[in-house]
This record gives C-alpha cells, sequence and structure tokens, in this order.
C-alpha cells in the first residue's frame, strides 16, 4: 500500500523497448560461413534455410514430397498456416544428399532423426552454426534465424519484389 491506494501493475507505464536491428551477413561472409561446415548434412539444414528463407523447425520439418523441383518452390505447412517458400539457388545441395544417402530413406523427411521416423531436433544445428562461424573467422553474431533475414535483405538488395 502506497499513498494508501491499491496499485495495479497496469497502472504504471513500462519502458519502451529499443529496436534493435538484426544482424546481416554479407554474400561473401555467407559464403565462407557455409564453406567451413565439414559435413554436407549439417551444410545443407542451413543452406535451405538461406535458400528459402525457411525457419530452421521448418527445414528439420521438411517432407520429402513438399519439395517441387520442377518449379522450383518448397510447401511449407506448420500447424495451420500453409505457404510457398521460393527456393532454390541451393537445389543441388538436396539432391547431392539425397544421392550420397544422408536423407531419410526410411521415412518422409529429408533429414536423418535421432528416432525413427522422427524430424531431426533444431538445437545441433544451431551448436553447427556456432562451430562454423568459429571455423571461418566471422566475428558478427550468427544464429539459423539470420540467415533467414540474410535471405530477406539479399532478395531486396537485388531488387526482387517481396510481396
Amino acid at each position: 500500500m502506497t499513498l494508501k491506494r491499491d496499485w495495479s501493475d497496469e497502472d504504471f507505464p513500462l519502458p519502451r523497448k529499443p529496436v534493435r536491428l538484426p544482424v546481416i551477413l554479407s554474400l561473401e561472409e555467407i559464403t565462407t560461413f557455409f564453406g567451413a561446415i565439414a559435413s554436407l548434412k549439417h551444410r545443407t539444414i542451413p543452406m535451405t534455410a538461406h535458400a528459402a528463407g525457411l525457419r530452421v523447425s521448418e527445414v528439420v520439418h521438411l517432407k520429402v514430397t513438399n519439395i517441387d523441383s520442377k518449379r522450383m518452390v518448397i510447401r511449407v505447412s506448420q500447424g495451420r498456416t500453409i505457404r510457398i517458400a521460393t527456393s532454390c539457388s541451393r537445389r543441388g545441395c538436396l539432391r547431392s544428399c539425397e544421392r550420397t544417402g544422408t536423407m531419410l530413406t526410411r521415412g518422409t523427411g529429408c533429414f536423418q532423426a535421432t528416432f525413427p521416423d522422427g524430424p531431426s531436433a533444431a538445437m545441433p544445428w544451431a551448436t553447427a552454426c556456432q562451430l562454423a562461424r568459429k571455423r571461418s573467422g566471422i566475428t558478427k553474431p550468427i544464429t539459423p534465424h539470420s540467415l533467414r533475414h540474410a535471405f530477406a535483405t539479399h532478395l531486396l538488395e537485388a531488387g526482387t519484389d517481396v510481396r
């Protein structure tokens, strides 16, 4: 009780959070970053996330049936929403994974799972991103989601209408 009044949390205005812009990697930094990832399977997930602008959880849950290589699009379905992601300058990377057997053959998912017929966890890919950042010598912070931001920024810089 202050001033003999009951105060609720709604009575006090909260300070505004500053708007922070994400750190964007240049195309050269993206190439260096991908070159620092040793395993083809570990390289495929961030490359797919960057090439199509997908979240890592969307890439991990990607199914072979969702990839339309003739139209160069990926059908992304998460929960109730379904959208089409235009892809894929990195389409060859998905095909090379398919040829070398790093994609799932026993289920419909694209990437090998810890449990049979289940999706891979997103956490190892975040760890692989941090390891690749250290190997490549890039000082900017890199997360799997920053590749999504880089995708959108590179489209805008190229003059593409994102709508």
